[in-house]
């Protein structure tokens, strides 16, 4: 996934279906400057990672 799709999908209110190594994911900020992704994985919204956008998928 780009930088720019990541944003746009973190600021939808619709909600897309975005995996990270294999796992659905809310992406929660996008970190532009580092090119990283603030997530939870929809299973575990306590527990919040931070992942490069590459290793986004939307489906």
């Amino acid at each position: 996934m780009d930088i720019q799709r990541a944003q746009e999908i973190s600021s939808s209110p619709n909600m897309a279906n975005v995996t990270c190594n294999g796992r659905q994911v809310y992406i929660e900020h996008v970190d532009q400057q580092k090119g990283t992704a603030t997530i939870h994985h929809l299973d575990d919204p306590n527990n919040k990672q931070s992942v490069s956008i590459s290793n986004l998928i939307e489906h």
